[in-house]
């Protein structure tokens, strides 16, 4: 020991661990063996490990494993980490046992170190609470763990994600009501369709966003059932009676949400279903996001040599080479962020594909891919709403151009003219250039009062009322 260490012990002998720090011998260890990478959980899932404690030791009370003195320290000190007290007493990376067991040891050594404090008692006593006795009394990390998980995303998904996709719905439903009434020339295979309207194409985008906040929505009752209380094989080896309940009950009264016990602890701890539902979700929603993002910055491409339909707003950056050069920078941003979350989608099945019999043992690297998605698609959207969506504009000058120039309005007369008088017109009108009204006058087809009332493009692009 030295002024910078403490030496403190486990099953395997003494350890020396940093002074400053408030982990303990086993963290202290792990950090040696699992010398890998340098990828760590997000803070909100330690944060869920703080929740997570703060319930046990509640629950642990009420069932009569705890006094009241240890219950209290325990409760005080859990309720630091899950204020981000001691986010940086979490050192170990996610490449770690399957079942998440060094964090859930990290966070058993850091309350107890803390709540000894509190309780005035130096770093490292164990006593008069114990990081195993009395912080993961009733638990295991095989049901703790996946609880976190639970907990974790279930917050991140309502408090980050659903909020800044409802700032996205929002931005695109404002933009289908500023540009109403507004004709563009729809376009199918990337060739000139038939006219629609701007805000048919918003309003379609906006429905996207609103659909993939329900798929997201769906999948939160699953995840607020807990497997909590099965300890270390589902069957709730030292856990008393009622505690699994409680647990919830008590976590409950934490977060304001409705958490329930798992009625089978071995699904619970076997699989997650669950959160690969959950990411299933999210896979859905990127594919969304990616269609929405690259349809506006090709219908903002140019300005001057490409379609140039939007102006999208100037993010103030520019070409290394190019000077003035704007570019689509925040679309191509969610653009990213999407194919992270279609890969970690794929982590994420194969990780739930892992469990062994009554354990999953991928559950680390399963929980950092998900938790990875809800912060980068949360983050994209809501930049993408607020940089690009609420500044777009029309270049109302183009869109009528097109809209003049095109040919497959005169799709309208099909009824009238039938298909291949009409694919005469548009024929000829392609070879030589002329409008294809000149062209069904000259042939005979039509006078221009007639063409001019069948072939309105602003008529057209409405759906014609239901009979």
């Amino acid at each position: 020991m030295s002024d910078t260490t403490r030496v403190e012990h486990d099953a395997f002998g003494p350890v020396d661990v940093p002074a400053a720090r408030y982990w303990g011998a086993q963290t202290q260890r792990a950090l040696g063996v699992f010398a890998i990478g340098t990828e760590r959980f997000p803070a909100c899932l330690i944060h869920a490990f703080g929740l997570q404690k703060m319930a046990a030791a509640r629950a642990n009370q009420r069932c009569g494993v705890l006094d009241a003195q240890r219950a209290d320290a325990i409760v005080q000190a859990a309720s630091q980490l899950r204020d981000g007290l001691h986010d940086a007493d979490f050192p170990l990376t996610i490449w770690q046992t399957g079942s998440g067991t060094q964090t859930n040891m990290n966070a058993n050594e850091v309350i107890a170190n803390r709540a000894n404090e509190l309780l005035g008692q130096p770093r490292g006593t164990k006593s008069p609470v114990h990081p195993n006795d009395h912080v993961n009394a009733s638990q295991s990390s095989n049901d703790s763990f996946p609880t976190v998980m639970h907990i974790a995303a279930v917050l991140e998904l309502q408090q980050r994600l659903l909020p800044a996709l409802a700032v996205l719905q929002g931005s695109l439903a404002a933009r289908a009501q500023a540009f109403g009434g507004v004709v563009k020339i729809a376009r199918t295979h990337l060739m000139d369709a038939v006219p629609m309207m701007v805000d048919q194409a918003f309003d379609a985008y906006a429905r996207q966003v609103a659909l993939g906040m329900e798929r997201v929505r769906g999948t939160l009752p699953r995840l607020r059932v807990l497997p909590q209380g099965g300890t270390a094989a589902g069957t709730g080896l030292n856990a008393p009676p009622g505690f699994d309940a409680a647990f919830c009950d008590e976590l409950g009264a934490l977060t304001g949400l409705d958490f329930s016990p798992n009625p089978s602890k071995f699904e619970g701890m076997a699989v997650h279903d669950a959160l690969v539902e959950a990411s299933g979700a999210l896979n859905t929603l990127a594919s969304s996001l990616v269609k929405i993002a690259n349809d506006l910055r090709l219908l903002g491409s140019g300005p001057r040599c490409g379609l140039g339909e939007l102006r999208i707003p100037d993010d103030g950056l520019t070409s290394s080479i190019m000077p003035g050069k704007r570019n689509p920078t925040i679309a191509e941003v969610l653009v990213q962020a999407c194919l992270q979350v279609m890969g970690n989608h794929g982590t994420v099945t194969m990780a739930n594909a892992s469990g062994l019999f009554e354990l999953n043992v991928a559950k680390p690297v399963l929980i950092h891919n998900l938790l990875q998605s809800i912060r980068v698609l949360s983050d994209a959207a809501g930049v993408f709403a607020t940089r690009l969506v609420d500044g777009l504009e029309l270049d109302r000058e183009r869109l009528a151009a097109n809209v003049e120039n095109s040919l497959l309005v005169v799709t309208a007369l099909n009824p009238v003219l039938g298909y291949d008088r009409v694919a005469r017109i548009v024929r000829e009108s392609l070879a030589s250039g002329r409008p294809p009204r000149e062209l069904a006058i000259e042939l005979g087809m039509l006078t221009g009062e007639a063409y001019d009332r069948h072939v309105d493009a602003k008529a057209l692009a409405r759906p014609h009322p239901a009979p």
